[in-house]
């Protein structure tokens, strides 16, 4: 059974869809809203929840998300030996038949003269064109240097997609992972900053190392909605915690339903969301 069906029988069974229910014939036409599917997932650069690097089983995993849009989080790109040295990014794609757009937030000096720049980062995936892409920089520790402090770097992904002549804009996240909260706190103030500066529909995608009602978190809730689909994403076994996040611009767009899936292909489990794009 496609997760499309599994999530619309388990929201019809929670009482959850039919909220905002659109025909398919009527959300084509002018003037009426749009379907647009998404999904976030940190793919763990490559490997599963048994560590074992298999893109393999991760392209089948994203594959049956069915999602016109992805954004992916600890995406390697010629990073090392973990990833086999291999663009994950781009053989991702390749194998989904969708367009990419890579925003790393590390880029090294390859470890042999010749070779690819090393890679570390966040990307999107898109059935649709990226009109245009954009690497912002956010607060961020580094992990690559000894005694950071927080500084600003790159890695906050922006890509534009038109949908149905419908410009949205995109962005892809990964928040910092510590127990303190302080940089997180300095990462969403930059988020806000940064998704400020676009007036048109916004999506929000990324693992934000805290949960929902985190107080970091609150400032984002003001302009952003939680697409919620009511289930935990960490870990994938067993998961307990729900850090992943699909968010979306208050105006213009709505959440018309949204799940996890099931899969060991992470350590993370993928958040699927059907959105409904408002025209004005």
């Amino acid at each position: 059974m496609s997760l499309r069906r599994r999530t619309v029988e388990v929201l019809i069974t929670a009482g959850l869809l039919g909220v905002v229910a659109v025909p398919p014939a009527q959300a084509a036409g002018h003037g009426h809203p749009v379907l647009l599917r998404v999904a976030t997932y940190n793919i763990h650069a490559g490997a599963g929840m048994d560590n074992v690097f298999d893109l393999d089983r991760q392209a089948a995993e994203l594959r049956a998300l069915d999602a016109d849009v992805i954004g992916l989080q600890e995406v390697d790109v010629h990073w090392d030996t973990r990833s086999q040295w291999r663009d994950v990014a781009g053989e991702l794609a390749e194998r989904l038949h969708m367009r990419v757009s890579f925003a790393p937030i590390y880029s090294l000096d390859p470890t042999t003269p010749g070779a690819p720049r090393r890679e570390f980062g966040v990307a999107v995936l898109s059935r649709y064109r990226i009109v245009s892409a954009e690497n912002h920089e956010i607060t961020r520790l580094s992990t690559q240097v000894p005694d950071p402090v927080p500084a600003p770097a790159p890695g906050f992904g922006e890509v534009v997609v038109r949908v149905r002549g419908m410009p949205v804009h995109v962005y892809v996240t990964h928040l910092d992972y510590r127990g303190d909260p302080s940089v997180r706190i300095a990462q969403v103030a930059d988020t806000r900053r940064v998704m400020a500066e676009d007036e048109e529909r916004k999506v929000l995608l990324g693992d934000f190392n805290a949960e929902p009602g985190a107080p970091e978190l609150a400032p984002l809730w003001e302009e952003l909605a939680d697409a919620e689909p009511g289930a935990p994403t960490y870990p994938a076994l067993n998961p307990v915690k729900r850090i992943d996040f699909v968010a979306v611009s208050k105006d213009g767009v709505r959440v018309r339903d949204a799940a996890v899936a099931e899969t060991l292909a992470s350590d993370h489990r993928p958040v699927v969301a059907d959105l409904l794009l408002l025209r004005r």
